[in-house]
């Protein structure tokens, strides 16, 4: 039965319509409480920003692909070298660090929930291995859908149900948390050494579209009554003009949902490029960012790039093709079953390239031109963008116009030309950052109800408490003192202990899984259904019995059971 006191702090909780209030928050066995008894331990937050846990919507942390990165890459696993310490194991690695590495850096930040945003079911086992020494925030497995021959087949039969039982079944199976569509059709064409396209071109043998497949897994994903939207990954990412992909995919998003989007498109920038080929390369963040404003149905993260070296990883085979073509870089792919693919490149982001000096630009203007900061995630979709440790930059960034103005400087001069940033005088505020970090990921996530994203009386007690005095300093100033402030708390407190102190851990960790289990009649139930059944003996490489995970996989869970129309 332990209690803890955070006294003197200056809040911040969106989600409790809280904006900078003196208060002490009350802690009890790992929840916030009302108040506690004279002898619960005390941390003075000395009028310091306090905010709850940061969430992460979407991020590369744990699993095959996470891992090939780091085999493919001794020179980054060489970067980010630290010694064992109390209650520290040794790390190393900067955009592909060890899974240790991961939840330190993390931790340090004040993250207390990361979601992995793409497993592969068949490999599900490693990312929940991998999950299970990411001790110091809970974690959550988007489980991808895009190129499921089943779900495919059921598509071009019409056969929303059986769509919805195939998903359902599969994420109980893999212990998976949301619907991850990468690419849809895209990778299942990239078996063939092809791309789909834009959405509406069909998938060789399925016959089906790409329109086509969101369209049956929005509407089973809803059907299915789970925590979070549908989270996609658009088609064409990467490519000159993909911008007009991207407004029609946004234009048939459905609204079906009255507590969350319907619809989340992740990494957004690299979706919003206009031009015809490299050379007329430009930002459409205005045109992606006025629809957006229209469509409170659906929410984004930046996919913000910054500037360095990192490693892209995603289930997009054929974009990390084309990407391999421009950097002639060391490359990998691979093509997973009946399921989706994957790729992997190591990259560098240069100043001095007009091209990536634009794509910098575009995450910045989506979220400087989104008029609802509860629609727009800040994420790096890391590693891809950049590794997660740059967000104390992007905060700082969004909350100052003179740091955009001195770092526009120090990009290729004809920038300016080709983007809107240069134009854009708004600046965040804390409380925006505040929703654009934690509130509206867990909201947008769907687990606000089992207490994420607030501090309110029976919130998981996950608390940041920075070293930033807020009456004190003006962001728009003294952005430095932003970007340290958010780069390592004074603490971090996970389900009510603390676990870092100044980037220190003071305690092993000991996370949770969250996954979802869709109660499922037993008529729909799938893995009865003689033909799935075949699948897998015909194609899989391993049989219907051993493809689940089994819970000893998970550590310490929290298993959402839904009511499902099936």
């Amino acid at each position: 039965m332990h209690s803890l006191l955070v006294k003197n702090a200056y809040v911040i909780d969106p989600l409790n319509n809280i904006r900078g209030e003196i208060m002490d928050i009350a802690i009890k066995d790992g929840k916030i409480v009302e108040s506690v008894k004279d002898s619960a331990e005390v941390i003075d937050a000395k009028g310091q920003l306090t905010l709850p846990g940061g969430v992460d919507s979407h991020s590369h942390i744990c699993g095959t692909k996470v891992n090939f990165g780091r085999y493919m890459s001794p020179e980054d696993m060489r970067a980010g070298r630290g010694r064992a310490q109390p209650y520290m194991y040794p790390v190393s690695g900067y955009s592909v660090p060890t899974v240790y590495a991961n939840t330190y850096r993390y931790s340090k930040m004040g993250y207390t929930t990361v979601l992995e945003g793409a497993m592969a079911p068949l490999e599900a086992r490693h990312t929940h291995e991998e999950f299970s020494y990411n001790t110091l925030q809970d974690t959550l497995a988007n489980t991808l859908f895009d190129g499921n021959w089943s779900v495919m087949e059921a598509v071009a039969e019409g056969d929303l149900k059986k769509v919805a039982a195939i998903v359902g079944w599969t994420l109980a199976a893999v212990k998976g948390f949301g619907v991850k569509i990468t690419n849809p059709g895209g990778t299942e064409m990239w078996g063939w050494g092809k791309d789909i396209g834009c959405i509406h071109k069909k998938v060789d043998y399925f016959g089906v579209t790409p329109a086509e497949i969101l369209d049956y897994l929005i509407r089973a994903n809803e059907m299915l009554n789970l925590p979070h939207s549908a989270h996609l990954h658009t088609n064409n990412l990467g490519k000159p003009g993909n911008y007009k992909c991207t407004l029609e995919t946004m234009q048939r998003a459905p609204d079906l949902n009255d507590k969350r989007q319907t619809l989340y498109m992740t990494h957004v920038q690299f979706h919003s490029y206009g031009g015809s080929k490299w050379a007329d390369f430009c930002s459409k963040a205005d045109d992606v960012s006025w629809m957006l404003n229209r469509k409170p149905n659906i929410a984004i993260d930046m996919g913000q790039v910054m500037f360095g070296k990192t490693t892209t990883m995603t289930a997009d085979g054929p974009m990390e093709f084309n990407l391999y073509r421009l950097h002639h870089n060391k490359w990998s792919n691979h093509d997973v079953e009946l399921e989706t693919a994957s790729g992997i490149i190591p990259v560098h982001y240069s100043r001095k390239n007009l091209v990536n000096s634009i794509m910098w630009a575009i995450g910045l203007e989506l979220a400087l031109m989104t008029k609802n900061p509860w629609q727009c995630m800040l994420a790096t979709d890391n590693p891809n963008g950049a590794p997660f440790v740059k967000y104390p930059e992007v905060i700082a960034l969004l909350m100052s116009q003179k740091y955009r103005e001195e770092q526009l400087k120090t990009v290729n001069p004809d920038t300016e030309k080709r983007v809107f940033l240069p134009s854009l005088d708004r600046e965040l505020d804390i409380n925006e950052i505040a929703i654009m970090t934690r509130a509206a990921q867990a909201k947008a996530l769907g687990i606000v109800d089992i207490g994420k994203g607030h501090l309110g009386v029976g919130a998981d007690a996950d608390v940041a408490v920075y070293p930033i005095k807020m009456d004190d300093i003006d962001p728009s100033k003294d952005y430095q003192k932003i970007i340290d402030g958010f780069s390592q708390t004074d603490y971090t407190i996970k389900r009510g202990r603390a676990v870092s102190k100044k980037g220190d851990c003071l305690v092993l960790g000991d996370n949770a899984t969250i996954w979802v289990k869709p109660k499922i009649s037993e008529k729909n139930d799938i893995s009865k259904d003689p033909e799935f059944m075949k699948k897998f003996e015909r194609y899989y490489t391993v049989s219907l019995d051993n493809y689940p995970v089994q819970e000893e996989y998970l550590h310490r869970n929290i298993c959402i059971e839904t009511e499902t129309g099936i």
